[in-house]
């Protein structure tokens, strides 16, 4: 099988020859300019030869033409610290309008991705980093400030989640003319450690919804990711997605749940932290083996719960891609 039928088939709930297989990291740094960035997920393609390719800039891409500024400041993983957040009081949410998805930060993402795509070819299917609005509220306010501004001036805060929305939609839409095969939507809101459910329900899922309602037909891979613990799985199926992707290693649902939960595919079986980073290679097969055991190796997707953290051993990440081949 190649890349695409082995994950076509997966989501489809049939059998494959293997598992499919797939890490993603940051590139602290190189996440600064389109060819670097390109240039390092590519080599970590060739070096690795995982079934999908996930496109992983810094989470401002979309928001440096906002005024957000931000800096890495050695996280382990190479996520980089705001120091300017561009939202101060809530009357700036009415002040944003939609970017241009040609131009600015959210264009030099764009070229990224052709150069990613050229590279590779059609055999090797890219998906595109996109954040949720909510996620993006949160990056241009500040974490503490948003969720106050929710619950004081919620309708300047939905005036600015809509505008965020657009920008997103605008960005998706000029995304139709690359050979891309989806994109991976991270929701960091829906998660019971950070917000009760019905502010999620009010502030996350319809702005979600429709951005997830509204992909491309030919788009056959997009992956939701519900960041940090205690995630709001109930949720799942609203979710226009092929597959699920969270924490399940460090977190209810485990897979198991998770597909009882969810009709598409779990993606996960390994904590970034426990197996990937402090582990070793036989502490990442064990975790291996156990995740395809307990998914029966049917609508799963091995890959960590979160990113590959920078200072992973390399011979961890050989074995989380060796495992598979042993299935």
């Amino acid at each position: 099988m190649n890349k695409r039928e082995r994950l076509e088939q997966t989501i489809a709930g049939g059998q494959t020859d293997r598992p499919p297989v797939a890490l993603w990291r940051h590139w602290p740094g190189d996440d600064q300019r389109a060819a670097d960035l390109a240039r390092s997920t590519v080599e970590f393609q060739q070096a690795y030869d995982w079934d999908f390719v996930k496109v992983t800039p810094a989470s401002s891409y979309c928001l440096v033409d906002y005024g957000a500024q931000d800096e890495w400041k050695g996280s382990m993983e190479g996520t980089r610290a705001y120091t300017r957040r561009p939202i101060l009081r809530s009357l700036d949410w009415t002040t944003l309008r939609a970017l241009d998805p040609t131009r600015g930060s959210l264009g030099r993402q764009q070229e990224c991705l052709k150069l990613v795509t050229d590279a590779l070819g059609e055999a090797v299917p890219v998906i595109q980093t996109i954040f949720s609005p909510l996620a993006q509220a949160k990056n241009l306010a500040g974490q503490a400030e948003l969720i106050r501004q929710m619950r004081t001036y919620p309708d300047r805060v939905h005036t600015g989640l809509n505008v965020l929305t657009e920008s997103t939609l605008r960005f998706i839409e000029s995304l139709k003319r690359l050979p891309i095969a989806g994109i991976f939507y991270a929701i960091q809101h829906a998660s019971y450690g950070v917000l009760p459910e019905e502010e999620y329900r009010t502030f996350g899922l319809p702005y979600d919804r429709k951005i997830l309602d509204t992909l491309p037909t030919r788009w056959w891979l997009n992956i939701a990711h519900l960041h940090g613990d205690l995630p709001m799985f109930k949720f799942a199926s609203e979710l226009n997605v092929q597959g699920i992707n969270w924490h399940d290693a460090n977190t209810e649902p485990d897979l198991a749940q998770g597909k009882t939960l969810f009709d598409g595919v779990v993606v996960g079986g390994l904590s970034q932290s426990d197996h990937l980073h402090l582990g070793t290679p036989g502490t990442v097969r064990e975790a291996a083996r156990a995740a395809m055991q307990r998914t029966n190796c049917r609508r799963f997707i091995l890959a960590t719960g979160c990113v590959t953290m920078v200072t992973t051993p390399l011979s961890n990440i050989r074995a989380a891609r060796e495992a598979v081949e042993s299935a």
